[in-house]
């Protein structure tokens, strides 16, 4: 399936934001994310199954100072 992660389009077989992670190999304890224009809690996370033309932002966290 196609999703737009990020802004570039992606072709992919992940069907949770799980594996979805894993497939770009990010790290989700250190990520936001937002699903189809929506801000996601992260324990809304395992509800998500991922559909074709989806359209995610990843944004890493990070320290600062």
């Amino acid at each position: 399936m196609r999703l737009t992660v990020n802004g570039e389009s992606r072709e992919t077989d992940a069907g949770t934001l799980e594996s979805l992670f894993k497939s770009l190999q990010l790290n989700p304890s250190l990520l936001l994310v937002e699903y189809n224009g929506k801000a996601l809690l992260r324990s809304e996370w395992g509800d998500v199954s991922l559909g074709e033309g989806d359209n995610l932002e990843l944004m890493s966290i990070s320290a600062g100072g």
